[in-house]
């Protein structure tokens, strides 16, 4: 019954993961008009390297007054080779927020 779950000949290549627990740090900012996500994504990773695992956008929201745009993103950190301490997340974590409002012109909430 287990070799039946694999295509017969397809060999798939074994993808390491990490044994270490991740940090989730959040960051939420107003978004201006000539805002793209994607230089978000590579800010944060020129930032933390091989330290971002994953980054997920968890809630947008519109001010029905001012029709300003708000993102929030979870940022999930993981080190392959040991566990990461607040302390070094934390820098991080305000060196991306700092880097984000000086090159993507946003305002941070």
């Amino acid at each position: 019954r287990f070799h039946s779950q694999f295509p017969s000949g397809d060999v798939v290549q074994f993808k390491p993961y990490s044994k270490y627990p991740p940090v989730f740090k959040d960051v939420a900012f107003w978004i201006p008009d000539s805002y793209q996500e994607n230089d978000f994504f590579e800010l944060a990773r020129g930032v933390a390297g091989d330290l971002v695992e994953q980054i997920a956008e968890i809630d947008s929201f519109q001010h029905p007054k001012t029709l300003k745009t708000s993102k929030c993103y979870r940022v999930t950190y993981r080190s392959m080779d040991r566990s990461l301490t607040d302390l070094e997340i934390n820098a991080i974590q305000n060196d991306l927020r700092d880097q984000v409002a000086d090159t993507l012109h946003v305002e941070l909430r």
